[in-house]
């Protein structure tokens, strides 16, 4: 079986692009050079082709062959033999290696003032030796030629600069896209670690006073001890699929909307969660008010947490019953779960992660959620429009 020629340690069939475009502009230019200097068109008395031309044509080319990784010495390098063409009376038309070198310069990345201080440097150091190559060798201020020089570095550098500002767009483009994916990213995992923290604590609650029950009714009412260990297990099956499906999308990394991310439950799940606290022992009563409407994902599954944790913490913290009501109004969802004060209030009220995470999650969807004792109550309100779509 053949095995690829990368696999074997040797590079890359793309990565000898770049090196076949600079061996091929470094012999277009030289062979460009070498036929100026034998048409004997740019000069009324041309100094005919000799070696000194051809050598100096080469060193006008064979810098080239670095342009990519030294831009500011290989321009230097390249117009200085340049310059000694035209000084010495060659039949030498368009400076084609310095032009090359010249839009290398320009479209080089700089990030600093000190590298576009050092382009312009390199720039007016050429322009320099050749006015006074010029002046040395023909005793005169070569104006047409300055003229022309002038035109076909304009050309280069206009066009190096161009191709060096679309780079530098798309590089800023692309660092912003790819900041809005680390983004969405990390909001994703913090709403799974969200999602794994109350479906845990809601499960684990359920589980531990449904095990109270079976223990507690083992002797006295062993179909309801039955019962209560049928619900821990169904309990617990849910709870490992779902905490196998946030732990698989916290391992791979996965943006929203990837495969294997499901979203939360909605509001159509409430029924089921009811039940099972109320097979917990929690007395829940559901009131709904308002004309149903279809909500967004986002804010459906929003919903659902809220009164998941919310529930949860009645359970923990209260007296064994639960009021919640869902309010459809005009322009937002306002859910409520009340019940008797927590036997340690200041502790419900200041933090801990359920009520954090519900604070997180409402002002997520644009919302606001308050929570706190009031007149021997324990109230969590939290307030969604319907506009958010969870952006």
């Amino acid at each position: 079986m053949g095995t690829p020629s990368h696999a074997a340690g040797l590079p890359r069939p793309g990565r000898w692009r770049p090196v076949v475009i600079d061996v091929a502009l470094t012999v277009v230019a030289f062979a460009a050079t070498v036929a100026m200097l034998h048409s004997g068109r740019f000069e009324e008395d041309p100094r005919d082709a000799d070696p000194l031309g051809i050598a100096l044509a080469a060193l006008t080319a064979l810098p080239l062959l670095a342009r990519r990784r030294w831009p500011l010495v290989v321009f230097p390098l390249v117009w200085i033999p340049t310059v000694l063409l035209y000084s010495l009376g060659y039949s030498f038309g368009p400076p084609i290696g310095s032009m090359i070198a010249l839009y290398e310069v320009a479209a080089s990345p700089r990030h600093s003032r000190t590298q576009a201080f050092r382009v312009a440097l390199v720039v007016a150091g050429g322009l320099l030796l050749f006015l006074v190559g010029a002046i040395l060798f023909w005793g005169a201020y070569p104006i047409a030629e300055f003229a022309f020089g002038v035109v076909t570095w304009g050309a280069s550098w206009y066009v190096g600069d161009r191709v060096r500002l679309r780079r530098e767009r798309l590089e800023a483009a692309r660092e912003r896209e790819e900041g809005r994916e680390r983004v969405a990213v990390a909001e994703e995992r913090t709403r799974i670690a969200r999602d794994l923290h109350d479906s845990a604590g809601h499960a684990i609650n359920v589980i531990l006073v449904q095990a109270g029950a079976a223990r507690l009714l083992r002797d006295k009412d062993p179909a309801r001890a039955t019962e209560a260990l049928e619900t821990i297990e169904e309990v617990a099956r849910e709870t490992l699929g779902d905490i196998d499906r946030m732990v698989r999308a916290l391992r791979d990394g996965a943006a929203p909307g990837a495969a294997g991310v499901e979203p939360p439950s909605g509001l159509s799940a409430l029924d089921g969660l009811v039940e099972r606290h109320r097979a917990g022992g929690l007395d829940v009563s559901v009131d709904v008010r308002g004309p149903v409407r279809p909500l967004p994902p986002a804010l459906d599954g929003t919903a659902y947490r809220i009164l998941q944790e919310a529930l949860t913490n009645a359970s923990l913290h209260g007296d064994g019953a639960a009021r919640v009501e869902i309010e459809y109004g005009d322009e937002a969802l306002a859910l409520t779960v009340t019940n008797r004060a927590a036997r340690n209030g200041a502790a419900r009220a200041g933090g801990g992660h359920g009520l954090v995470g519900m604070r997180e999650r409402a002002a997520l969807m644009g919302g606001t959620l308050e929570a706190g004792d009031d007149d021997g109550l324990f109230r969590a309100r939290a307030r969604l429009p319907y506009s958010a779509e969870g952006s």
